[in-house]
């Protein structure tokens, strides 16, 4: 069975820092390529950040770059994004994708929300 689950969402403070992780297991993790979306209330869903299966490849929305950091451990199977100064058109929901030449899993999302 299939399993994408997400934690380490909360609240945050403007200027705050959070690490999300995604724990996967089910599938041979270290042969996908691993996301993470966002969707925001009224918004489409967006691509965040992306790694590639061995880890040495990463793709950035311009909104986050130099602020978010997307990694992963194989071993752990185990996918993080590392986010620094946060702000609060970073609140969404966080959601974990995994894609592997068509076949795709999604996790059930963590709500991010950065707030004063």
């Amino acid at each position: 069975q299939v399993q994408l689950v997400e934690s380490g969402g909360g609240l945050v403070q403007p200027g705050g820092s959070l690490r999300l992780s995604c724990a996967a297991s089910g599938f041979t993790f270290s042969t996908y390529t691993m996301s993470w979306y966002r969707q925001a209330p009224g918004k489409d869903r967006e691509l965040v950040a992306r790694i590639s299966s061995g880890g040495a490849g990463t793709d950035y929305a311009d909104s986050v770059k130099g602020r978010f950091t997307i990694s992963r451990d194989n071993v752990k199977n185990t996918v993080y994004l590392q986010m620094n100064s946060l702000k609060p058109e970073d609140t969404a929901v966080y959601y974990c994708y995994a894609d592997r030449r068509g076949f795709t899993f999604w996790g059930q999302g963590t709500q991010v929300t950065v707030s004063s």
